[in-house]
Parts: structure tokens; sequence; C-alpha cells
């Protein structure tokens, strides 16, 4: 069997099944372990999928920089940050993640609300500039320019300081196996600093995110308070996670 066929097989059976396991796909093509995780390997480094110990799992298009991932699906986006932005109570102190779907939180505060929002965001700052009632706060360090935020040790001293009560968090992948990921070490060490800095933590995920992963964990399905997503996605996506004990509320 050509090489190229044998990849294009492995895409549709990820497709199809949500994972690939190595030993099963040696087996199935009659070649070694070896030549199956070479196939993987090569269509990684094309970001076609995630490998992880003994196979793979699908790749999340959301690990595209904020100008990329301003382009996926913006209307699902719109009702998540909607839902999330009526989960913040007068008084709060909340902690927005950056990225596109909390910027739809930000757009959809109630022009009343008083509270305090905490971010390493410029763009999630930017947004509540005319928001008369709510407060900003802006943590420094190094931007990350991929995502537009801030990271590194300055980052981290300030968030070490908080204590708010809800974090609303972006992820580029949630799977039942691999948890909540990211595509950067670093960012993905910040997300988890903001996480402990917070009483809730919620996650904002969009279609694209579902049955995704990517190279660094974030946090467990279990130390989340619940998912916030589309309204369209089917049960068949989001049974698993809630037999996994994992809340999910729908925009």
């Amino acid at each position: 069997m050509l090489t190229s066929y044998r990849k294009q097989q492995l895409l549709e059976m990820l497709k199809a099944d949500g994972k690939l396991v190595a030993k099963d796909l040696s087996a199935r093509f009659d070649v070694s372990e070896d030549t199956i995780r070479r196939d993987l390997r090569e269509l990684a480094q094309e970001g076609l999928l995630q490998r992880v110990h003994g196979g793979a799992l699908p790749a999340s298009p959301a690990i595209a920089d904020f100008a990329g991932r301003e382009q996926i699906r913006h209307e699902g986006k719109v009702g998540i940050g909607r839902t999330a932005a009526g989960l913040i109570q007068p008084g709060q102190t909340v902690i927005l993640d950056g990225g596109t779907t909390a910027r739809e939180i930000a757009r959809h505060l109630p022009p009343q609300l008083q509270a305090t929002v905490i971010t390493h965001s410029p763009t999630i700052a930017i947004e509540l500039v005319e928001h008369k009632a709510v407060e900003v706060i802006l943590l420094g360090g190094r931007l990350f320019k991929h995502s537009v935020v801030s990271v590194g040790a300055a980052c981290f001293e300030a968030i070490s300081r908080i204590r708010a009560d809800l974090f609303f968090m972006g992820v580029t992948g949630i799977h039942t196996q691999a948890g909540l990921t990211t595509g950067d070490y670093e960012e993905a060490a910040v997300k988890r600093a903001l996480s402990n800095a917070a009483a809730e933590t919620y996650v904002l995920a969009s279609a694209e995110k579902w049955n995704a992963a990517s190279p660094y964990l974030v946090l467990g399905l279990s130390e989340v308070a619940g998912v916030i997503t589309e309204p369209d996605i089917g049960e068949a996506i989001t049974q698993p996670y809630r037999e996994l004990g994992l809340s999910i509320l729908r925009g």
C-alpha cells in the first residue's frame, strides 16, 4: 500500500472513530508499528492530528493565531459569550481569559453591571474601556503575540495576589482522554494559575474544540465547574463528558 494512501486512510479513520491506536493499525494495514508511528509523526508535523502515547487524537483547528481564530464559527461564540456573561453577578470579581470567545463575554456584559474584571489580555481590556461600571485590572508581563495575552514571571507574580469568583477559560481542545489542552506550554501554565486563583472555572468551548487535543495539558475535566458551548452541539458529542460528571451549559 502506498504511504500516501495509508495516510489518507488514517485520517478518515481518525475522523470516524475519534482516535487511532498504533498497535491496531499495524495489524490492520499489515505493517510494523514503527511504520505507523512514522506516518502519525509526519501527519502531526502537518498539523493534521495530535500524537499521544500509543496513537493519535484529532488536532484542534483552534490552535491558529488570534487573527485566524476570529474567522472560526463566530455566531457560536456570540451565544457562548452571552451565556457566560449571564453568570456574572453584581459585585463579583471575574477573570477573563484572552481569545475571541472571551471577547464576546466582554461585549455582552449588561451596561449596568458593577463588577471587577481581571484579564491578561489587552484585547479584552480595550473592549471594556467604555463600560463605565466595570473596573478593569490588566495583568502585565511579556506579550505572547500568538494569543495576544501576557505571560511570564511578572504575570505569574500578579496572579499569585488575585482571589476571584469566576474564571472564564479558553482552551484549544477538550477530550475525554486528553482533558483540557492548549497549544503553548507557558500559556497553559498561565491558564492553570488563573484557574487556581478563582473559586470556579468555566471553560469556553465552541464547536471546533470538542473531541480535539493540543500538545499541553491545562486541567483535567474534573477540575472545572463546567463547560459553556454552542446550542447546536449534539448530545452524541456531549454525553460522554456528562458521564464523566462534567456540567455542560449551552449558549
